[in-house]
């Protein structure tokens, strides 16, 4: 039965390659071929779910090993990457659960994206999404949970910017892009970390060396999963990110960040539930982390006005209430929690259009008057308590105005002496003119010959012969203390002027990213 494990991925990633190719060659378009995109997509995601049940039941049963071999697929020494996936354990429940929600949520979407410009757009991305979460669940290691893991979010960058022609929804799909990026960078530096400390990267292996490994090796493996877990399911300071991501259809919002995908950072640190036990630093980091984040979301759905937010908020509390049980060392009421929520927040996300109909006439309830006459905290609901805009100022903006600076240097310099040849050319010659004219030489008529040249490497000595004997002629020949002491100012001008322009908040940025980069 083991076997079976390699073809839950499998199939949703075939139709996800076949409307792949029917969007890009158009052979999928119009709504006369909308009956064979949803039909390719429902069947194939409803037998992955039904494979993977079947899956499931076996392991009830007692039937499977536990672990699938494919072979090899990267060797280097003693470093190993395995095509393998686990058959038994919380990886298996999480696919069986989250293969049902996918096919309901395919399934509901036949309906709801009916006549839609990006009909088959959309089911494109919703297949391989199925295949990288259920590939992220199963895989035996952590590259190729990562693999998923880069996948999910490469898929939820799609379906933010589904409708890629409005601005906001463009600008919000690149800035979740760019936040999850944190968490990727986060997740590599662990894999490092884990084949550095243990030798492995399997997730077996490393869970049943974390009892060898010191508290500090440790800690430092728990943690850059931690936090590549706590920018996955949304968690302060990351939180902002989620709430963002509203832009996309309805079914996508119900199982990129109500139901499936947001819950991928909790099953990364359930999976590693021995690793972090040997690190009391990452339990309390669990703990703080979503202790602030469950009270964070909480105030912050409550000035929530439109459905979609006021249930993405409670996602988030939710989801920072799991990783306080992690953190307390509660794991399978953390494991129980998720199950839990994955289900009644698809529901919820998938009934937001009718919601309003269904509940007409209900009362609103009530805050508690503590709150209610709170205008400071109502206040700092409604901004989101800042996060963003403290984003923009500390990281947005300073790396913004590095990138034009880097942009400018690029077209202004770079661009001069290596893509347009001859016009560094003439920029280069014109300086050697200027000098040789200081000194009093005359130019033949010719000389324009040498701006031209043939060739930046057959002038190079020509140019470095008229620049030197200019600078001989101006500091030797016409009086070296006067000319130097002009020198020593003109640079310690320049000086103080290039001091106070590395330190505008967007070079320390720089600065501080190096660093980071030279420590790991």
């Amino acid at each position: 039965m083991d076997s079976l494990v390699f073809l839950i991925p499998l199939l949703p990633l075939c139709a996800a390659l076949i409307l792949g190719l029917g969007v890009l060659f158009d052979w999928l378009s119009g709504e006369e071929k909308e009956g064979l995109t949803a039909g390719i997509a429902l069947w194939t995601v409803t037998m992955s779910s039904l494979l993977s049940l079947t899956l499931y039941g076996a392991d009830v049963l007692g039937m499977n090993r536990g672990r699938f071999n494919l072979g090899t697929w990267l060797q280097s020494d003693s470093f190993e990457v395995s095509i393998n996936f686990l058959t038994q354990g919380f990886g298996l429940r999480l696919s069986a659960l989250f293969g049902i929600i996918l096919a309901v949520v395919v399934r509901f979407s036949v309906n709801y994206m009916h006549r839609e410009v990006g009909f088959h757009r959309f089911f494109f991305v919703l297949t391989l999404f199925s295949a990288a979460m259920q590939w992220l669940v199963l895989s035996g290691n952590a590259v190729g949970t990562f693999i998923g893991w880069e996948i999910a979010g490469l898929c939820s960058y799609l379906l933010i910017a589904y409708a890629y022609d409005r601005p906001v929804a463009a600008a919000n799909a690149t800035r979740v892009f760019v936040t999850n990026r944190l968490g990727d960078a986060a997740f590599v530096i662990a894999i490092g970390l884990s084949y550095a400390f243990a030798e492995s990267v399997d997730w077996t292996k490393l869970n049943v060396l974390a009892a060898q490994l010191s508290t500090g090796e440790a800690t430092g493996i728990a943690f850059c999963f931690a936090l590549a877990a706590f920018v996955k399911s949304a968690q302060l300071p990351f939180t902002p990110w989620l709430l963002r991501a509203l832009e996309g259809p309805t079914p996508s919002s119900a199982v990129f960040y109500g139901s499936v995908m947001v819950h991928a950072g909790v099953f990364l640190v359930c999976l590693l539930e021995p690793l972090f036990e040997m690190s009391p630093f990452a339990m309390g980091t669990l703990v703080v982390v979503g202790l602030a984040t469950a009270i964070y979301s909480y105030l912050l759905g409550l000035t929530q006005t439109d459905v979609k937010t006021s249930l993405i908020a409670a996602t988030s509390a939710q989801l920072g209430l799991m990783f306080f049980e992690c953190g307390l060392g509660f794991w399978h009421l953390a494991g129980w929690h998720l199950c839990a929520h994955v289900v009644v927040r698809a529901y919820q996300l998938l009934a937001a259009p009718s919601l309003m109909h269904n509940v007409q006439g209900n009362p609103i309830k009530p805050i508690e008057p503590a709150l209610a006459k709170n205008y400071w905290a109502y206040t700092a609901s409604l901004q989101r308590f800042w996060l963003d805009s403290l984003t923009d100022s500390l990281l947005v903006r300073p790396i913004g105005r590095l990138s034009h600076d880097l942009r400018y240097f690029d077209d202004s310099i770079i661009d001069r002496i290596l893509g347009s040849p001859e016009p560094a050319i003439r920029a280069i010659s014109s300086l050697a003119q200027y000098q040789e004219q200081k000194i009093g030489a005359r130019l033949n008529e010719d000389s324009d010959q040498f701006a031209q040249g043939s060739g930046l490497a057959g002038k190079l000595a020509e140019w470095t012969a008229a620049l030197i004997h200019g600078l001989e002629s101006r500091f030797m020949l016409r009086g070296y203390g006067k000319n130097a002491a002009d020198l020593g100012r003109r640079i310690g001008r320049f000086g103080n002027r290039f001091e106070a322009f590395i330190l505008r908040p967007r070079y320390l940025v720089l600065f501080v990213f190096i660093t980071l980069l030279v420590a790991f």
